[in-house]
């Protein structure tokens, strides 16, 4: 009796696959509704009559909010488990996303509202812990970088919000994925559950976020995650901008070419991963800069879109998802499973607030100069830093660790 007791508890305990599952879920929805801006930025650059400095900040502000965000979440979720923190962030995500698509009809109501949208990005810091304690660390690489995959909500925003929007009403994407935020919201407090004997940290969120930046690794991470998955965000966010005026595009065009890119690097982050935990993170996230900044060099010149312009986004893409998804193979090598919630948080934030500085930078750059290339010089150089950081410092730190 105490045995078939003891299967039958053993059958009920949900499964690592299942939790990725669940969690990699509602990491897409989140970040569905954090990049609805981005998309309608051409939209609101009409209606609103704004500048090109003003729609970079329509779409930058939820990026460096989700950024900053993610520093308390993290803390938060090493204390509270993603079981609660999950669900509750995808409630109040819905708030936002319902004004801006019914009351936000000026720029300052845009920003508002895009200030607190930014609390979909946040579920980044959520979701890495989670599936770090629910992993062996042999697996705990892919694994994260199939959660990484949940970035991809950027691209169903890229695909669906111009579309929708046009076909069916402005409002309507908005109304969509609220929808998708409350059902998920209600499946995952009933279903989601962090992992069995987890490691809860002590302490107050600020002493834990303090030691996480106290940590000698997390600077040199956050640095490589602001280059990788920064460049990402910034691309996801400015890249419709950037084609229909470099190349006349127009904007449903522009917006199923940026859903390109940004697939393309998520499929590649559960790539990084995997090879990081073949090999190693160290030389994935070297090649991986290598590629960006060879590939930035060409966008420079502003080619042909077809081929060579194409080729060098989808290059660029390449780099950054792989990049971002060895970064945090490399997390789950350097930081004790109790502060991998903080570390991610500020790890999270830095790489965040480096998609939130280039479409800036872009568009004060073109309302001066008239031209892009210096952004891409600018990224170019800052990918061969990281590429060389992470050949030297982040190396030597990792053999230390791992001899220890």
């Amino acid at each position: 009796m105490v045995q078939n007791t003891g299967n039958r508890a053993v059958a009920n305990r949900p499964q690592p696959w299942q939790m990725l599952l669940l969690a990699t879920i509602g990491f897409a929805l989140c970040f569905w509704a954090w990049a609805l801006l981005a998309p309608l930025g051409p939209r609101l650059r009409d209606d609103l009559g704004l500048s090109s400095f003003e729609q970079s900040l329509v779409v930058a502000v939820p990026v460096v909010v989700g950024a900053l965000g993610r520093i308390p979440a993290g803390a938060l979720t090493d204390r509270w488990g993603a079981r609660r923190v999950f669900p509750l962030v995808a409630a109040l995500t819905i708030l936002p996303v319902l004004y801006l698509g019914h009351l936000a009809d000026s720029l300052a109501k845009v920003l508002a509202g895009g200030f607190l949208l930014g609390l979909g990005g946040t579920t980044f810091a959520v979701g890495v812990p989670f599936v770090n304690a629910w992993y062996p660390p042999a697996r705990r690489g892919v694994a994260l970088g199939i959660f990484g995959i949940g970035t991809g909500g950027t691209a169903l925003s890229a695909f669906t919000t111009v579309q929708l929007a046009d076909a069916v009403g402005r409002a309507f994407p908005f109304d969509l994925v609220a929808a998708c935020l409350a059902v998920y919201a209600v499946v995952a407090l009933f279903l989601l559950r962090d992992r069995p004997g987890r490691v809860t940290a002590t302490g107050s969120m600020v002493s834990r976020t303090a030691l996480a930046m106290r940590t000698p690794a997390t600077w040199q991470l956050a640095f490589l995650y602001a280059v990788s998955f920064g460049g990402f965000v910034a691309f996801s966010v400015y890249l419709p901008a950037y084609l229909t005026r470099a190349y006349e595009l127009g904007r449903s065009d522009a917006a199923l070419r940026t859903a390109g890119f940004v697939l393309l690097a998520v499929a590649m982050r559960p790539v990084g991963g995997w090879l990081s935990d073949r090999i190693h993170p160290v030389p994935v996230l070297t090649a991986s800069y290598g590629l960006v900044s060879v590939c930035a060099l060409v966008a420079a010149f502003e080619a042909e879109l077809v081929p060579v312009g194409t080729a060098a986004f989808f290059g660029l893409a390449a780099g950054l998802g792989a990049g971002s998804g060895a970064v945090f193979a490399l997390v789950a090598r350097l930081v004790p499973a109790e502060r991998v919630g903080s570390v991610t948080g500020v790890v999270g934030a830095a790489g965040g607030l480096g998609g939130f500085f280039p479409p800036l930078v872009m568009g004060a750059v073109v309302s001066i100069a008239h031209d892009y290339t210096w952004g891409f010089v600018l990224l170019a150089v800052t990918a061969t830093g990281a590429g060389a950081l992470a050949a030297t410092a982040v190396r030597r730190r990792a053999r230390v660790i791992s001899d220890a």
